[in-house]
């Protein structure tokens, strides 16, 4: 294997994200430099609070982790407190804290730390774009440490906040429409590959017998994730967003992908957040995006499962 990949993790923790620190920080094909933490599922003080839990969870302490900015550039923030709980994170006994936020903030932890990559850092963003929007703003000059963008958020279809919107990309539409426009290379890991990789009952059952305390906090975790499933759609196959993100990074092989052109919809009554996706290739329209489509399901839950497995 050649040597890992640099990534940083932008997140909002979130049962989903909580998942996507965990395999990031377990598979060998990735080198976690950091994460930074956004408002989004919840606000900012519960979502960096989240971050440093799960990191407790996983006796990883050494971890860097820099808050970043809580409300939209535009926009006040809305939380998403009927999908993950008042805390951003509820349905588990997960332990305090071991360790604290780096006190620069995300943007300036991001700036220094591509700066001093000996080599371009992927960027994971599995929240609303904000902080990603504000690093380009801010530190145009870093594009080039930037290898690529793969984030969570979008949809070449339907959303799952509006009829037509995503919620990373609803929460601040003005963020991500600078991220989509960059001109960096990006995948966008939607809801048309995230709706396929599901995990459920029985997920949480095999969790479980993994008899270790972090087997038990994902087991509840993700059962709290289900039920919410269950109560609004119907069913218990439950997506796993944020974690395909990370998957489309460590094992490229595992997601499809297919390039198009993506913008994003910042003023519509009812289009804000929408993901604009060419699927004709108008003439000027040139791809800007890799749109990721399919995954394998099974393979996707035991990847999870595995990683979950390495924390004891």
């Amino acid at each position: 294997m050649s040597h890992p990949i640099p990534v940083i993790l932008d997140c909002d923790p979130g049962h989903d994200d909580a998942l996507a620190i965990t395999l990031a920080l377990a598979r060998p094909e990735l080198n976690v430099l950091g994460i930074t933490t956004v408002g989004g599922n919840a606000g900012l003080e519960n979502t960096t609070r989240n971050a440093l839990r799960i990191l407790a969870l996983l006796n990883r302490p050494d971890v860097p982790v820099a808050a970043g900015i809580d409300d939209p550039l535009l926009r006040p923030l809305e939380t998403a407190p009927e999908v993950h709980g008042k805390s951003g994170l509820d349905g588990a006994d997960l332990p305090e804290p071991i360790s604290e936020a780096r006190p620069e903030g995300a943007i300036a932890f991001l700036a220094a730390t591509l700066a001093a990559s000996p080599e371009p850092v992927t960027l994971i963003p599995t929240g609303p774009l904000t902080n990603i929007g504000l690093l380009l703003l801010a530190h145009p000059e870093l594009k080039p440490k930037i290898a690529r963008i793969c984030l969570m958020g979008g949809a070449m279809g339907a959303g799952n906040w509006t009829p037509s919107a995503e919620f990373n990309i609803w929460v601040d539409p003005e963020a991500a429409r600078i991220v989509f426009r960059s001109g960096l290379p990006i995948t966008m890991c939607g809801l048309d590959i995230t709706h396929k990789a599901l995990m459920g009952l029985p997920e949480v059952d095999r969790l479980r017998a993994l008899g270790t305390r972090p087997g038990d906090v994902f087991a509840d975790l993700l059962f709290f994730f289900t039920r919410f499933h269950l109560e609004r759609y119907g069913t218990a196959d439950t997506p796993i967003h944020d974690a395909v993100a990370v998957a489309a990074v460590a094992l490229p092989h595992l997601v499809g992908t297919r390039p198009h052109h993506v913008d994003v919809e910042v003023n519509g009554e009812l289009t804000r957040g929408m993901t604009v996706v060419d699927h004709r290739g108008q003439p000027g329209k040139t791809p800007n995006v890799d749109v990721a489509l399919d995954i394998d399901r099974a393979a996707f839950a035991e990847l999870v499962i595995e990683a979950v497995a390495s924390f004891r």
